[in-house]
């Protein structure tokens, strides 16, 4: 009976020694330099084993058990939380689960690239923040939240400032179209809106042509003659004929334009209807606003493409025309290198 006891007190503090270790290791640190920085995103309702396989895969942890066991010990299956984590190697999976528990999220860093339209800002949102792409929309489109942010249009596109920004994990589709939105109206500053004021141009309509202007332009220097070729062609109740129109109503774009394309029934399609269009085709940067406010002074009327991304402008159809055969040459000689190259 003696032995039993023995045996069963040996038995019961191996048990113990065991599980002191395997908790010990959820208060020892990972090995890994302390100093390297790893950022981890922890998607919504992503479980205590997937957030632990992703802490295994960022070299946090050594073993996934030691993060989940502190989950489990601390009873924390459901307060884990979503969101955009900076962790320094060195904390041990209790700092790890503490952390994570807590929300101590870092800000995510959101580049919104000049030109990109409201759908393609919807669609990076939703891959950055994991926003709701088809909420974004409507509310681009919601009458009510524009008159809320006081914009006098029947869209936001065009007033979705482009820019580098930092947002907190968690912020919804409402919090960040503020955000860019006051962005634009600080870059609009009280000088260049009484410019627009005394231009006799509408904020709108100066936005509008900006997104042309953005639409077209590669070369920084080119934005302000741009600017004046359409305020040229305006004047003389020309066709507008801007490209970036075309391209906003394709289904498939961008891409390179067909002449069936140029047929397309919009009020968008400035090769078929006189003037701006409605709105804005994208969200322009404050290079092609003022360059919109501020025209070169030429007078210029036409432009096409070179292919390396500036342009040759001309005063004349007949001009146009013959720098019109020189790029369609250098298109061909181009696709003819192409195929030599087996591309």
């Amino acid at each position: 009976m003696k032995k039993i006891f023995i045996i069963l007190a040996i038995f019961l503090m191996a048990i113990l020694v065991v599980l002191g270790i395997k908790v010990s290791r959820i208060f020892l640190p990972t090995t890994h330099d302390k100093d390297e920085i790893v950022n981890i995103k922890i998607v919504r309702g992503a479980s205590p084993v997937a957030i632990a396989d992703t802490l295994k895969r960022n070299g946090l942890i050594e073993k996934n058990q030691d993060f989940l066991l502190a989950v489990q010990l601390f009873r924390q299956h459901q307060k884990l939380k979503a969101g955009f984590y900076q962790l320094r190697h060195g904390l041990s999976p209790y700092q790890l689960m503490k952390i994570i528990a807590k929300g101590k999220t870092t800000r995510i860093r959101v580049t919104i690239p000049e030109g990109y339209t409201s759908f393609q800002i919807a669609s990076l949102l939703q891959a950055k923040l994991e926003l709701d792409s088809t909420k974004f929309m409507k509310l681009v489109r919601d009458g009510a939240f524009l008159r809320e942010l006081k914009i006098k249009s029947p869209s936001l596109e065009g007033y979705l400032y482009p820019d580098t920004y930092y947002f907190d994990w968690g912020i919804n589709e409402r919090g960040v179209i503020r955000i860019v939105v006051a962005e634009l109206m600080k870059n609009l500053t009280d000088s260049l809106m009484n410019e627009i004021k005394e231009s006799g141009w509408t904020l709108h309509q100066i936005l509008t042509l900006a997104s042309l202007i953005e639409g077209e332009a590669m070369v920084d220097s080119e934005r302000a003659i741009i600017s004046a070729v359409y305020r040229n062609r305006l004047q003389k109740n020309m066709l507008l004929q801007a490209d970036p129109t075309i391209q906003y109503i394709i289904p498939d774009g961008p891409r390179r334009l067909l002449n069936k394309d140029l047929r397309i029934d919009s009020r968008y399609n400035t090769y078929k209807y006189p003037g701006l269009p409605p709105g804005p085709v994208n969200n322009p940067g404050i290079k092609s606003i003022i360059a919109a406010v501020h025209p070169a002074n030429v007078d210029y009327l036409y432009f096409v493409a070179r292919g390396d991304g500036s342009h040759i402008f001309s005063k004349s159809l007949k001009e146009h025309l013959k720098a019109k055969r020189k790029f369609d040459e250098y298109r061909r000689l181009v696709k003819r290198k192409e195929r030599l190259h087996g591309k």
